[in-house]
C-alpha cells in the first residue's frame, strides 16, 4: 500500500460504535453506505494511473528563444510535461490511498461486530450489496428484521 496522509478527514455523519472500539476509531455510517461505489472509485483510478501516457494529456509545449542568430528567435518546443504527469499521478495516488483507508476501516469496523447475525448482515448488505430481501433470504429472516437490524446502533 502506498504511503498514506491525511486519509482519515471524514465529513460527521450518523456515527455507529461498536463494543470495545475507541470513540476515535468509530465509523461513520455514510462511509459504509458508499462502500461499494469506493471501491469503484479506486478501481477507475488505477486504470487511470495505469494509462496515465497512452492519451495526448500529458504533452506539453513551450516556447524557448534562440540566440543562435545574435537576436532571439522563439522556437516551439514539443515534449512530455513532467510536472504535470507527477501532479497528476501524486493526486491519483494519494486519492486512491484515501479511498482504501476508508474502506479498511468499514471491513475492520463490520468485522469487529460482536454479534455473528449483525455481521453477517453487515457484511451482505455494505461490502456485498445484496438487498434486504435477498439478505432476508438467505439468513431466513423477515425483510423488515433486516432493516431494523441494519438501522438500529450496533453494541
Amino acid at each position: 500500500m502506498r504511503g498514506c496522509t491525511g486519509a482519515t478527514d471524514w465529513a460527521a455523519g450518523n456515527i455507529f460504535v461498536a463494543a470495545g472500539m475507541g470513540g476515535e476509531e468509530a465509523v461513520i455510517r455514510e462511509q459504509m453506505e458508499s462502500y461499494r461505489s469506493m471501491r469503484e472509485e479506486i478501481q477507475e483510478l488505477n486504470y487511470k494511473l495505469e494509462h496515465i501516457m497512452e492519451d495526448d494529456t500529458m504533452i506539453g509545449s513551450s516556447t524557448v528563444l534562440d540566440y543562435r542568430s545574435g537576436f532571439p528567435v522563439p522556437n516551439g518546443v514539443v515534449g512530455i510535461d513532467w510536472d504535470r504527469y507527477y501532479r497528476v499521478k501524486n493526486q491519483y495516488e494519494n486519492k486512491i490511498c484515501i479511498l482504501e483507508k476508508k474502506c479498511s476501516d468499514v471491513e475492520e469496523y463490520i468485522e469487529n461486530i460482536c454479534d455473528s447475525i449483525t455481521r453477517r448482515i453487515f457484511r451482505m448488505y455494505f461490502l456485498e450489496g445484496k438487498k434486504q430481501k435477498e439478505i432476508g433470504k438467505i439468513m431466513h429472516m423477515d425483510r423488515s428484521t433486516i432493516s431494523k437490524r441494519l438501522n438500529a446502533p450496533v453494541r
